[in-house]
């Protein structure tokens, strides 16, 4: 009786019964095989995870910056210092506020105050609400920049993620396999066609012959427009925070692509309405008020507006016509000219403008989401009509040809 069967049944049928070397080897392929399932798996559940964290990032970044202002909002209430909660907060090991939290509670323990150490942590919170924050601080209360800080930080809607989700999966699985696809046939395949056509002696028609001449142009072209996607998936996933990488001081580049992106630029008038309008009704005089708002949207050209605004309000100019810079649509100076008049405060008048900017911002980035994915599959698609028409142009010719001499 074999060895391996007297050992385990099972195992003796696993091996056969044509001898130990045979058996050895079907065992051995059976592990290599699951050892290949299992990475296989492993891959697939690691992309899986990579995507959805890739997903859910801005998110994520987004409901910590909420939960912390609603933590800083509730110390105040209790008369807590900002730095006593900061602390406690640390010392329960608690581990939703992210890394950068602890960090931010590490400076506070080293003797550093609440908005110091926002500055040596810059990436805990997105710029914008670092900056409210230090403005609530030279007031005296950061309490009236909350409200300001929470307009800033909504959800997008629904439908504006999937749109930017779409566009993510499309820039992550759909566009790489394209373009090793397209480099693949273009390098391997179309040279032996070329040279079955150059054999044969068969006359291209010119559609090949462009295809033929261009190759290299359209692998560049391919290649040119995945790294663009790229580049608006990293922008998306990175935040500010990964933009600010790119950005000099002297040469404000990034901001003025910011100010010239449509719903960005709605953006940046609801962040500086939302904080004129909270620091109006915290009684700063509006001058200041101006400056300081242009101060927390975290652009330069907003900035360099304020500073215009700041200068006409010098000079005597009324407060809803020194603002006119930031919409050349006069509907931010009608709407700051009633909520001159409105009950409630600034920032409840606004309400409305705020929620109309919001709306459009959202809306214009899902129809630019929409349209760049859309666009790309349709182009992708054109692209490889091209490719195949080309392929068999060459075999339509030969088939001419062999039909001719006969």
């Amino acid at each position: 009786m074999n060895a391996e069967i007297i050992c385990s049944p099972m195992l003796g049928q696993i091996l056969g019964s044509g001898g130990g070397t045979n058996g050895f080897d079907d065992l051995l392929k059976l592990l290599l095989a699951a050892i290949t399932f299992a990475f296989l798996a492993g891959g697939a559940l690691g992309a899986v995870s990579l995507t959805h964290f890739l997903f859910t990032l801005p998110m994520r970044r987004a409901e910590r910056a909420r939960l912390f202002l609603d933590l800083l909002e509730s110390a105040l209430k209790r008369g807590q210092s900002v730095e006593a909660m900061i602390l406690s907060i640390a010392q329960s090991r608690d581990r939703t506020l992210g890394v950068r939290f602890h960090l931010l509670a590490a400076h506070i323990e080293g003797g550093l105050r609440f908005v110091a150490a926002l500055e040596k942590a810059p990436r805990f919170l997105p710029s914008q609400i670092s900056a409210m924050l230090r403005v609530g601080e030279k007031l005296g209360d950061l309490r009236r920049v909350l409200p300001a800080c929470r307009e800033i930080l909504r959800d997008r809607p629904a439908a504006v993620r999937s749109a930017m989700h779409y566009m993510i999966l499309v820039v992550l699985l759909f566009s790489p396999a394209f373009v090793f696809v397209v480099m693949m046939t273009m390098v391997f395949v179309i040279p032996r066609f070329k040279d079955v056509a150059a054999g044969m002696g068969v006359k291209l028609w010119p559609l090949t012959q462009f295809v033929f001449a261009h190759t290299i142009w359209l692998i560049g072209f391919e290649t040119i427009l995945f790294l663009l996607l790229v580049a608006a998936m990293l922008i998306y996933i990175g935040g500010p925070q990964f933009v600010r990488w790119f950005q000099f001081r002297e040469l404000p580049f990034v901001d003025w692509i910011a100010w010239r992106i449509p719903w960005k630029q709605k953006r940046l008038q609801r962040t500086f309405s939302a904080m004129l309008a909270a620091l109006l009704d915290g009684g700063v005089p509006e001058a200041e008020a101006v400056r300081l708002a242009g101060d927390c949207t975290a652009n330069e050209i907003c900035r360099r507006r304020a500073a215009q605004a700041f200068a006409a309000l010098e000079l005597g100019a009324k407060l809803d016509d020194a603002v006119r810079a930031f919409d050349h649509s006069g509907e931010f100076h009608w709407r700051l000219t009633n909520a001159t008049h409105a009950r409630g405060g600034f920032l409840t008048a606004l309400q409305g403008w705020h929620e109309a900017l919001d709306a459009r911002a959202f809306q214009q980035e899902e129809a630019a989401a929409h349209v760049v994915t859309s666009g790309l599959v349709i182009l992708n698609g054109a692209l490889v009509a091209l490719i195949t028409t080309a392929m068999f142009g060459i075999l339509l010719a030969a088939l001419n040809a062999v039909l001719s001499s006969s």
